[in-house]
């Protein structure tokens, strides 16, 4: 008996649930009724259309990118993108316009404030192509001030070209 009342219950549910309980539009009056609006455009010439495919082109091109994690401008005009991906510092760079750029120094090194005991923890950015990379996990919470060093050279001959405080909130 059970299971026929149950078998009956999760029908009407199912059909409850399938039924259409949208309210049909009323049919608009006549007398109240807005006139349609052509939202066609009229023909360009040639010209104009050459005219507006060149304000595209330029526009794109003048569009600024977007800066991934904390900003920071250089003295040369350009841009630096602080950000903690995968538990390690990445340092992007990127050209006047914002867009990602090659790496022009040799190496970076941060230093943060330990959240969890005395001491700084430090770590040496490495890599190439539009980023460098730490080599040492960043633990949460991410409220803190980082100091950058900027290097160019290798090993002892290597100088401080930059350096920044950077107020690190990612």
């Amino acid at each position: 008996m059970k299971l026929p009342v149950a078998f009956l219950g999760l029908a009407l549910v199912t059909s409850a649930l399938q039924a259409d309980t949208t309210v049909a539009p009323k049919p608009a009056d006549p007398k109240t009724a807005v006139p349609a609006v052509s939202t066609t455009k009229p023909a360009m010439t040639p010209e104009a259309k050459a005219k507006a495919a060149a304000d595209a082109k330029k526009k794109k091109e003048e569009a600024m990118g977007v800066i991934k994690g904390t900003e920071i401008k250089r003295a040369n005009g350009t841009y630096l993108g602080l950000e903690v991906v995968g538990g390690n510092f990445v340092l992007s760079f990127y050209d006047k316009k914002k867009k990602p750029a090659a790496v022009d120094i040799t190496r970076a090194t941060a230093r943060w404030p330990n959240p969890r005991g005395p001491g700084d923890f430090r770590t040496v950015l490495n890599g190439g192509g539009n980023s460098l990379v730490g080599a040492k996990p960043v633990i949460p919470p991410f409220n803190f001030n980082v100091y950058l060093t900027l290097l160019q050279g290798e090993g002892d001959d290597a100088k401080a070209v930059e350096s920044f405080v950077v107020q690190f909130r990612g």
